[in-house]
């Protein structure tokens, strides 16, 4: 498969990770695993 890059602006990129932020909340409330999450948030903070 090959994979695409996508290309944010910064206002699309913030949105994207409060709304991953925002459902890691609500995992953590619930006491789901939320490892995929933080990976995918690491991901977008530090690219």
């Amino acid at each position: 498969m090959k994979k695409e890059k996508v290309k944010l602006d910064d206002f699309e990129k913030r949105l994207i990770i409060y709304a991953l932020s925002e459902l890691r909340n609500k995992m953590i409330e619930e006491d789901i695993p939320t490892e995929d999450i933080n990976d995918l948030l690491l991901k977008l903070i530090d690219g």
